[in-house]
């Protein structure tokens, strides 16, 4: 009985021995937690949000989106070169690039010249390798025409797309800063494409996420109603496929 009871308690001390602290057990699963999101963000899968109108209708002011990183190659999330290659882009994806005029910024555009395409707007309409290219979601705001020798927006090229580049417009054609103004993206200025709307809000002008929200619960505590004019989710935008 005497053995036993040393045994039960050399178990014991040795059970204790090997039981991690409080902290680190739970510091090891937030270490984890944190490299794998890393892992994600950087290789397979990113949020981004939209702060213009310039892809009106297809994406809205407010909208919070997935992009797809791993769609256009697995890529080094330092410089963002093709690491292993997968797919490539596709005439009519929605795609999140780096913008060539400023490369702390991204811009979300839409693919409509691949390369070796010949494009060109005539009168506000795109024609590629000289055949009309017409999409449902394209929407015009300004009827008035611009000539060429005053602005690229509604007459431009034609120009022929380079090796290993994209030509990309906005949906809002009229209100939209693109390759008609400042060229083509080479394909290691990629980011990946947009998949998904998560999440999707409106509200007043120019105010971020959280002051708007703090402008509608406001109005729930003074006057017992959420001031929509302040902060609207907009759910039937929410789970949405981008196309």
């Amino acid at each position: 009985m005497a053995f036993m009871a040393l045994n039960n308690q050399d178990n014991s001390r040795r059970n204790n021995a090997l039981k991690k602290p409080f902290w680190r057990e739970y510091g090891e699963a937030l270490f984890i937690a944190l490299v794998l999101a890393l892992v994600i963000w950087a290789f397979v899968v990113q949020a981004f949000s939209i702060p213009s109108g310039s892809m009106i209708p297809t994406l809205l002011v407010g909208d919070y989106l997935l992009v797809n990183k791993f769609s256009y190659g697995v890529r080094n999330p330092f410089s963002n070169k093709v690491i292993i290659p997968t797919w490539k882009p596709q005439r009519g994806d929605v795609a999140v690039f780096i913008f060539p005029q400023d490369p702390s910024k991204d811009y979300i555009k839409r693919v409509i010249g691949l390369p070796g395409d010949r494009v060109q707007v005539i009168n506000k309409k795109i024609f590629v390798n000289g055949q009309p290219y017409d999409i449902p979601q394209a929407r015009f705001a300004d009827k008035v025409i611009i000539p060429a020798n005053q602005s690229p927006r509604d007459n431009f090229g034609p120009v022929v797309v380079p090796k290993d580049s994209y030509f990309f417009m906005g949906d809002n054609r009229d209100q939209s800063y693109d390759s008609r103004f400042w060229g083509f993206v080479p394909m290691d200025d990629l980011r990946g494409k947009a998949e998904i709307i998560y999440f999707s809000w409106e509200g007043s002008d120019h105010q971020p996420l959280y002051l708007a929200f703090l402008g509608g619960l406001k109005g729930l505590i003074t006057h017992q109603a959420w001031d929509a004019g302040y902060f609207k989710v907009r759910w039937s935008r929410i789970g949405k496929l981008i196309h």
